[in-house]
């Protein structure tokens, strides 16, 4: 298999960080006093087991859940998130795995479904299709047949690209995306991992969900890694191979020398 080709990641400014973040759900706690950062211009692949938080930590900062304790930052201010209003507002957006596309309106309709232009009491759809195509165009989505065709018509890749342009469309600064090549074949999960490549050319903190490690190390500049909970450990990709990676989601740890510019369970490995 090809290896994907190194990507020298210069350091930068956090756009987005987590502190101390802790959430139960009753008597289960679900994180645990977890840190991490989203840097712009990077991509970002958290991994886990299945019930290792990820979903809970995403749904914290996409604002479905409010955490026990802990900070949130964005752009180096400390910030509250207590809906998707307040994540859209910041300029967060998340991609979930069902995508939230309805099957029945087209590609226009879905993007604007919800945020809708309105000219002189009518739908402006000559400014809304306009935008839709400008969007589509940016990110390099060119597969789709017509703007105007129903989401229904349209193959895997196809609806997640429409997913991820309807989510950057709004000004967005960080974009989350949960298992976005899940149930896709070869040439559509390409398509994807080429798409959310663009959005990081854009500069844009992207934050991948997902268990497909060939997937996570074919555009991650870092991964973090949670476990039971816990942040046991995040840095550059350089610093991990698929093998490190795996026994640190199965067993919060890494008998291996890998991962030394990784930071494990707060302090350098």
């Amino acid at each position: 298999m090809r290896q994907p080709e190194q990507r020298t990641v210069p350091d930068a400014e956090p756009l987005l960080s987590l502190r101390g973040i802790d959430k139960h759900f009753g008597p289960v706690q679900a994180l645990y006093s977890v840190d991490m950062d989203l840097p712009a211009g990077q991509v970002t692949g958290l991994c886990g087991d299945n019930g290792a938080g990820k979903s809970v930590l995403t749904r914290c900062i996409a604002g479905v859940h409010q955490p026990d304790h802990g900070q949130i930052y964005f752009e180096g201010r400390q910030v509250h998130i207590r809906g998707a209003r307040d994540a859209a507002e910041l300029g967060i957006e998340t991609v979930y795995q069902d995508l939230a596309l309805a099957d029945n309106l087209d590609i226009v309709q879905n993007m604007f479904l919800g945020r809708e232009r309105v000219r002189r009491q009518l739908l402006d759809e000559d400014s809304m299709e306009r935008a839709a195509a400008e969007t589509l165009s940016g990110l390099r989505v060119t597969t789709v047949r017509s703007i105007r065709q129903p989401v229904a018509s349209l193959s895997g890749g196809q609806r997640q690209s429409v997913a991820v342009a309807k989510a950057v469309m709004w000004n967005s600064k960080v974009v989350l995306l949960d298992e976005p090549t899940a149930a896709l074949g070869v040439v559509q999960t390409r398509m994807v991992l080429d798409l959310v490549r663009r959005l990081r050319d854009r500069g844009l903190a992207v934050m991948v969900i997902s268990h497909n490690l060939n997937d996570v190390f074919e555009v991650a500049d870092r991964i973090a890694v949670l476990h039971l909970g816990r942040m046991v450990v995040e840095g550059p990709a350089s610093g991990f191979d698929r093998q490190s990676t795996v026994e640190y989601m199965t067993t919060g740890g890494s008998g291996r020398s890998e991962g030394r510019s990784a930071t494990v369970n707060g302090r350098q490995a």
